[in-house]
């Protein structure tokens, strides 16, 4: 082959990329399918991130109300004179009622709810210690709350309590409500933790000044003791 033949078909195949080069670029086809390819997962974790944050947000204000209710619950319970007594079968109502505020999400999960309901007596110089206290949870399922060990002790000291509670000689319940949310994408940051939500309550006996329970505190000539 002569150096001009191979000149000519060199040209011929550099004319026919070219020709290929244009007709790949100008063939619109796949461009749908590649755009879907590239713009679904991104759709779909938004999606399913918007889905998980709002149940999460409810979720959270679930707890809230929870912890509300508990304080509200406890704070009615009836005097006995001049001091309200409390039972274990009264506080494990009030936990029980705990379950259906925090339904569907209790129900639609694999991790309990806890709850504990404490009694604190700010003394005469604002120091706020733990009088007695309750911790009962729920299992997804369950109709009625169980008790377990109480995460506090009579005597404990309070490590924090809002300065607007801190009345000298008064006695205030707090209430704890803590639940684990697992969203319905297992997100690699999170993996099997789920997300801790928590929130706290606090509310003053309406009916006498303290509510006593299992003889705690003990009530002096059939009145709260105030030290």
């Amino acid at each position: 082959m002569t150096a001009l033949a191979a000149m000519k078909t060199s040209l011929r195949f550099c004319r026919r990329l070219r020709h290929a080069g244009r007709g790949f670029i100008a063939d619109h086809r796949a461009i749908a399918a590649i755009e879907f390819a590239f713009i679904v997962p991104l759709m779909l974790v938004l999606f399913f991130g918007t889905v998980d944050l709002s149940a999460g947000l409810a979720a959270s204000r679930k707890v809230t109300l929870t912890a509300s209710a508990l304080a509200d619950l406890t704070s009615e319970v009836p005097a006995n004179g001049n001091i309200a007594p409390v039972a274990d079968s009264d506080l494990q109502n009030m936990f029980t009622a705990g379950i259906s505020i925090m339904n569907p999400y209790l129900q639609n999960s694999s991790n309990p709810i806890t709850a504990t309901i404490s009694e604190i007596y700010v003394d005469s110089s604002s120091n706020p210690t733990f009088q007695w206290s309750r911790t009962a949870t729920a299992a997804p399922g369950d109709t009625q709350a169980s008790f377990v060990a109480s995460i506090h002790s009579p005597g404990d000291p309070v490590p924090t309590l809002p300065p607007t509670l801190l009345v000298p000689k008064t006695y205030v319940l707090f209430m704890e409500v803590k639940y684990q949310f697992l969203p319905m994408v297992a997100f690699s940051a999170l993996g099997s933790a789920g997300v801790n939500l928590s929130d706290n309550a606090y509310s003053r006996p309406r009916e006498a000044p303290c509510l006593v329970y299992n003889s705690l505190p003990a009530v002096v000539n059939g009145k709260c003791p105030t030290p």
